[in-house]
């Protein structure tokens, strides 16, 4: 049976539907965060494969849950059908297109937190209770946060916790068994990168979001100031990797991050002159992406050269 396309050029419920659904482009994040544990915890003397990829299909798993979650409860609230839509914000479309069910959308969510559930009760099994708190708070940030979180002013911290430090610590702690100053540390970082992913993202939608009762630090600071928490945010992420070197808590290839700060620089350029000129802000939004991608990458990638190296 041949395929019916829509304008948008896609067939309801095709694969690659599906994948613009979950905002497939996006999970590059969960992609690079899950091995940042694991590297330390590498450099720290334990590796497991099996564990390895276990622990990076539920961070994988976890995202895409975030995705459509938000893609579902946004379609409930009425936004998505007024958000400026740009290559970084606004939401996929595929809902509001009816190109898929809203509700298919939120089973898939649901059986995602279901997998990373069951993932979760292993690990808890075979490493120790001390991971039960990431998996518990990962959980409840993944399907409270368009509803509820989004709304309470704290959406950029459980995006910074839940789509940064926790994927850290938990990979770390499957490896381990335990958590160590260095992975705290280490793991913030990531924090303050996902939450300036989604505090720069959210500049294009504060007047869609406000009609819709979300509540964020871009309308409580007014664009101008979260232009600057987010050069804040970028500067505590880059300052953070270097204290954790000088204090020996980190090691010292880690600083290999900080190739990025030109385009970190890009994107903080961009913020602060276009944050309320959204067409010109765009490139700016790219570039914080980019850096995010990269930095959280080359972190890993420190490590890595870390312990090959026996530093």
């Amino acid at each position: 049976m041949s395929e019916q396309t829509t304008p948008m050029g896609l067939a309801p419920g095709s694969i690659k539907t599906w994948f613009l659904e979950i905002r497939g482009p996006f999970l590059a994040l969960s992609l690079v965060l899950a091995p940042i544990g694991t590297a330390i915890a590498w450099h720290d003397g334990s590796f497991h494969w099996g564990h390895f990829l276990l622990a990076w299909v539920g961070a994988i798993l976890a995202h895409v849950s975030v995705n459509v979650f938000n893609e579902y409860f946004d379609y409930l609230s009425g936004l998505d059908f007024e958000t400026q839509k740009t290559p970084f914000s606004g939401g996929s479309g595929i809902l509001t297109a009816g190109l898929i069910e809203p509700r298919q959308t939120y089973l898939l969510g649901m059986a995602c937190l279901f997998i990373d559930a069951v993932i979760g009760t292993y690990f808890v099994i075979v490493r120790g209770w001390g991971l039960l708190p990431v998996i518990l708070l990962g959980g409840l940030f993944a399907y409270f946060y368009t509803p509820y979180l989004s709304r309470w002013q704290i959406g950029e911290l459980a995006a910074g916790l839940g789509l940064g430090s926790l994927v850290v610590l938990g990979a770390y702690f499957v490896q381990t068994g335990q958590y160590t100053w260095e992975v705290i540390v280490a793991s913030l970082a990531p924090g303050f990168l996902t939450a300036n992913l989604l505090l720069l993202n959210e500049f294009p939608d504060v007047e869609a979001d406000r009609r819709v009762g979300r509540r964020n630090l871009v309308m409580a600071l007014g664009r101008r100031n979260a232009a600057w928490l987010y050069t804040i945010l970028l500067a505590c992420t880059y300052l953070s990797i270097v204290l954790g070197v000088v204090f020996r808590l980190m090691p010292w290839p880690a600083l290999v991050t900080l190739l990025t700060v030109p385009v970190a620089m890009k994107a903080i350029r961009g913020a602060l002159q276009h944050y309320d000129d959204i067409p010109r802000l765009v490139p700016a939004l790219g570039a914080n992406v980019l850096t995010i991608l990269a930095t959280d990458a080359l972190l890993t990638v420190g490590y890595v050269l870390a312990t090959v190296f026996g530093l």
